[in-house]
Order: structure tokens, then sequence, then C-alpha cells
């Protein structure tokens, strides 16, 4: 193949893993929550298959599927961002990535005061729309960050862009990478800004910066780099993998914007990988536990789909998966869940049918590399052969 779209939906998982409970997860379905509302309406989905999928018994079966399909496991011990990347780009983590339920050791906060000058408000698990509510109108007046986390890996600073220079953030957020490391090495560190001169009309920006822990091994970007291939990251890609591996990135503002870009990406005549993240499943719609968002969402990505699908050359192939769950009805809690992905692909070459449920979604890397025709070393396990017609 001459260039494979992979395109995450960033949380849309499609039900409970085995291990669910020992994340705090019982009964999770993204997909599921998304398929009960009356914005849900993905027909180049299910034509694709979607419903085909082992363990989707709430979605209409498709007699014969355009897409190749499978489900997968994670077998990575975590449900965030960027082990899910990790692993889909053929790194599992079988350690999981340090959380902080009770917030920072003094040591690290100490660390980052010094490093910028500012001190520190919150330190504690927090929504971030209901951090800058509760903790905005103190930052006006104390000039210190807004430090928070959640239940994944991640450190979280969020700062007014109207009285702290955008700019500045960055470069804190930069000192804070640098200090977690080892044994608090997170696996983001997360610039958060936001405008607004009240808690009622406080927002947060579309500035959003990921500092990312760098892998612990080589991933598919870095192999399909060193062949001499194109690798091109859209949205948060380039920063999930602390900016190593991709040949060009663009960032998105934006769902739409993505697949804009996505867009621009096709027209162009590159060989290789274009790997897409689209975060506002997650972002907007997941954590904020709105279902009809979510399922609006979906729906604009499948009408989309619809017009990209005929963009793609004799030797293209679009793959449309995920990097966790972020169940929206799931009101225990407003994190992300431990779910089952999608796999689905489409194309001129691609042959249609289920693949069945897969172990790990390392077998994406080691499918896209083998397609590519890249050397790479992974514990995935290709199915390349099954997914596309031989000549």
């Amino acid at each position: 193949m001459k260039r494979v779209f992979l395109i995450v939906l960033d949380s849309c998982g499609v039900g409970q893993l085995p291990d669910g409970p020992a994340f705090g997860d019982v009964g999770v379905n993204t997909l599921r929550s998304c398929a009960s509302s009356p914005e849900f309406s993905v027909p180049n989905l299910l034509k694709a298959g979607l419903g085909n999928l082992d363990g989707v018994d709430y979605l209409p079966k498709e007699p014969n599927p355009t897409g190749a399909l499978c489900r997968l496991a994670e077998v990575s011990m975590g449900k965030d961002t960027t082990i899910g990347h990790w692993e889909i780009a053929g790194v599992p983590s079988a350690r999981p990535l340090p959380t902080y339920p009770q917030g920072f050791p003094p040591e690290v906060l100490e660390a980052f005061t010094k490093e910028t000058g500012r001190g520190v408000l919150c330190n504690k698990p927090y929504s971030g729309t209901a951090v800058i509510r509760d903790y905005g109108m103190e930052q006006k007046e104390t000039g210190k960050w807004i430090v928070y986390t959640s239940a994944d890996s991640v450190f979280q600073v969020a700062a007014n862009e109207e009285w702290i220079p955008l700019e500045e953030l960055y470069d804190a957020c930069r000192k804070a990478r640098a200090i977690l490391q080892g044994e608090h090495g997170v696996g983001r560190v997360i610039a958060r800004p936001y405008v607004g001169s009240s808690p009622e009309t406080f927002r947060r920006t579309a500035n959003r910066h990921d500092f990312s822990l760098e892998p612990p091994k080589e991933t598919m970007l870095d192999a399909i780099q060193k062949a001499g291939l194109d690798c091109l990251a859209v949205g948060k890609i380039h920063d999930i993998f602390a900016c190593r591996g991709t040949t060009e990135h663009v960032y998105n503002k934006s769902n739409a914007d993505g697949m804009q870009h996505t867009l621009d990406y096709a027209a162009r005549d590159f060989h290789g990988l274009c790997f897409v993240n689209l975060v506002d499943f997650d972002m907007q719609f997941g954590h904020r536990r709105d279902i009809d968002g979510y399922a609006r969402a979906l729906s604009e990505f499948d009408t989309w789909l619809g017009g990209f699908v005929k963009m793609l050359g004799p030797e293209d192939v679009v793959m449309i998966t995920a990097d966790h769950g972020c169940d929206p009805a799931y009101t225990a809690t407003t994190d992300h869940t431990r779910e089952y992905v999608p796999f689905l692909a489409l194309g001129p070459k691609v042959r249609p049918g289920n693949l069945g449920t897969r172990g790990s979604f390392a077998d994406i890397a080691a499918t896209v590399t083998e397609l590519l025709g890249v050397p790479f070393e992974t514990p995935g396990r290709s199915f390349a052969k099954e997914l596309v017609e031989e000549n």
C-alpha cells in the first residue's frame, strides 16, 4: 500500500473489557450509550460493518459490509490517551503510569514553583470545567497556577490567557515535563488555557497543548520515519509521541478542523502514514457526559467519512479505531472507561469481513507497517494478509 490513513476517534470504546472492574468500570459501553441518542445516525459506518463487531448487539447487522472489521482488546495497564496510542503504535505498557488521587507531593510542587516563579492552587483531581469555575477568581487575585489531575496520569495546568501570557503557560508546562520524570513520570503534562472574567463566563480555549512522556521504545512512527516514508500527524498525535517519529504535523481546533486537515493531506501525493486524532469525542462530550453531543459528533464524522472514502486511491486504506472508552452515560465517574475499541478498514483493496476479536491494539501497528513494507518489531500480530486483497 502507498498511503494509510489511521483515524482515532478519541475514546469511542465498544464495551467493557473483562478486567474493567479492576479499573472501576462496570457495564460501560461508549458506543452503545451514543446509539441510544436520537442524534445518532451513522449509515456509512453501519454499511462498513460497525454493527457486525463482536459484542455489538444494539446496532443492525450489515449482510454485505464494505469494510474489514474487528474488535481490539487493550493489554496495557491503563485506560488513557498516552498508553492507548502507544499500544496502537506497537508499544504496550505492562506497568501503569503514575496517578495522583491525593494530589502531587510537595517535592513536585516545590520544584514547579521554584522553576516557574508562581505558586499553586487546587492540587487535586478535578473536572477541567469545574476547576476554573472554582479557582479562576483566586488565580486572578494571586497569580498562581491552577494545578490539577484526574484518574489519568496527567499534570494539568490551567491559566487564564487574559492574565497570564499563553507562552508563559507553555513554558511552565515544559518545565513541569522536565521535573516529572522517573518515579513521577506522568503520561502527559497538559496546558489548559481559558478565558473569561468571572465564573459564569470562564471557558476553555482551543489552545490546549500536551507535553507527553517519551515512548520507552521505538514506535511504528519511528520505524516509518526511519524507512524514509512520510509520517503525517493530525491533532495531538505529535504531542502524544513527544514530537518523535513524525515528519510533518498540524494541530486541530476541533473535530471539523481535524477532518479538514485530513482532507488536505489526502489531496497531496505522499507515501506513508497519516495518523489522525479527533479529540472532541473525548474532551467535549465523553468527559462531560454529553450523550447527545457525542452522538452528534459521531454522525458528523460519518457524513465526512462518506465523502472521504471517495478520495482514496487504488493503493490507499483508511482505518478507524479508538484509544480507550469514555462512556457518556457512566455517572460513577467522569473519567475514561476500560473498553474494547473498534477497528474498521475501507479502501479499494480491502477485503470485507469480520476478523473477530484481537488481543492487542498493537496489532494495528504490526498491520500498518507490513502494509507499508516497513520493518518493525512489536508484540502485535499483523492481520495485513487478511485485510487486503493480494494483487
